[in-house]
């Protein structure tokens, strides 16, 4: 029996090794291809549904709250910053002016009472008119210098200064004043000026606000916030209310300044603040630019504002504001004899609900309505009386200026006179007795 040599078994162990090898490798390669075929067998396992509360309770005592499609979101939670407002303020800031006045004041009240003055001349000097001042703020409007500020920037000035970006100062002229709006026009007589455009799209709560002015008389300042509100009235600021509110910083100063958005265009005017330190808590308000436009082109044309007047007064609202009744409408407390009211029939006690087919919510809304049709202009008043429901015509006229009442006499009754001339008398003999 032949041997089988050393050699001859080592070649056939090396043979067995390379083919399990390659077996091994073979398996292994067709477990990477079905991994990389199948990668759901690697991947975690779903996350088993949770069930609904509609499943888990009864819905009729769950309270379930509406939740956002986040598909239609416009703005992302993490958007772009912004850096910078440059360009916009670069743009609009070479529109708004600073505004100073100045008023002559003195015993012009007095002038015509001759105790008041021999009193004034004896113990005063005759009264030397003294020089007072105020400061606000404007917006250019047109190149050819008219510019766009508050009723109350200009009140009983005597001269106005207007102080431009650039540095450029010029006096400037009264062109007409609307107390009703709490807007004025004014006009300077320069050259080069670039008006503020108004923008042409709504304004929407939550919009980016600017507010350019001079508050405190600091100089040119612009503060940033957003649009708050729109709509509102019943400040008190002005007869005729429908401001933006905004939380953009507005203080002294800031009056008549402008109100523009993120791309420099004038959105309203800066009227009021609503404050109980006299600086800005974040409630600002300004006279959008519909009305801004409307009040300009009758000051220019005109010189005035002619309003729509229904006459009569509406009574205050006095709703309770935990009540869950709503009420709407606008309650008439007084109807002025000869008014358009009373020629249509319109009594005291009246609830007036809708205008023109428009549902009227309260008295402010039923004063702007009629403040934005023109004299003259008919109407169709539906009214509720006694629990019922009456249609009626009504014949606008013009509204009087309230604000002109009657100079006032100031000759002094006897009595006063007399208790004038007795006061003069004491201080005279004080005066005397100092002497000695």
């Amino acid at each position: 029996m032949s041997k089988i040599p050393p050699c001859a078994k080592s070649q056939a162990g090396v043979s067995v090794l390379l083919i399990v090898s390659w077996l091994l490798l073979a398996l292994f390669a067709i477990i990477i291809g079905y991994l990389v075929l199948n990668p759901s067998i690697v991947t975690k396992p779903a996350t088993p549904q949770v069930e609904t509360s509609q499943e888990l309770t009864d819905t009729k005592n769950t309270w379930q709250p509406a939740i956002a499609d986040s598909t239609q979101n416009t703005n992302p939670d993490t958007p772009a910053p912004i850096s910078s407002y440059y360009e916009a303020v670069n743009r609009a800031a070479q529109s708004v002016v600073n505004i100073y006045t100045t008023q002559n004041t003195s015993g012009q009240i007095y002038a015509n009472d001759p105790v008041l003055q021999q009193f004034l001349e004896r113990y005063y000097g005759g009264g030397t008119p003294n020089q007072g001042s105020s400061l606000g703020s404007g917006v250019v409007v047109s190149k050819d210098g008219y510019i766009v500020t508050n009723a109350h920037v200009i009140a009983q000035a005597d001269e106005i200064t207007v102080a431009f970006n650039d540095g450029r100062k010029a006096r400037a002229k009264v062109v007409g004043s609307d107390t009703d709006s709490d807007l004025a026009v004014i006009r300077v007589e320069l050259d080069n000026l670039v008006p503020m455009a108004f923008r042409a799209e709504p304004i929407r709560v939550g919009d980016v606000a600017l507010a350019i002015g001079n508050p405190f008389g600091v100089g040119q300042t612009v503060t940033q916030g957003i649009i708050s509100a729109t709509g509102r009235a019943g400040i008190g600021v002005s007869s005729f209310e429908d401001f933006i509110q905004t939380d953009a910083a507005i203080n002294p100063g800031n009056s008549g300044g402008a109100l523009v958005d993120a791309n420099g265009a004038l959105i309203g005017i800066n009227t009021a603040i609503y404050s109980r330190s006299g600086g800005s808590m974040g409630i600002g308000f300004a006279i959008p630019t519909q009305i801004v436009e409307r009040v300009m082109n009758a000051l220019i044309t005109t010189g005035k504002v002619s309003q729509g007047w229904l006459g009569i007064e509406i009574m205050p609202a006095t709703d309770n504001p935990t009540s869950i009744e709503s009420r709407t409408g606008a309650v008439v407390a007084r109807v002025w004899q000869d008014g358009p009211a009373a020629k249509a029939g319109v009594q005291v006690g009246d609830t007036i609900t809708a205008i023109d087919g428009t549902p009227i919510k309260d008295a402010n809304a039923l004063i702007g309505m009629v403040a934005q049709k023109s004299p003259n202009s008919t109407l169709s008043l539906t009214i509720v009386r006694q629990d019922k429901t009456l249609n009626l015509s009504a014949q606008l006229a013009e509204r009087p200026n309230f604000d002109q009442q009657p100079a006032a006499q100031n000759q002094g009754t006897p009595q006063n006179i007399e208790q004038l001339q007795q006061l003069l008398q004491q201080l005279e003999q004080m005066r005397n007795s100092q002497q000695y």
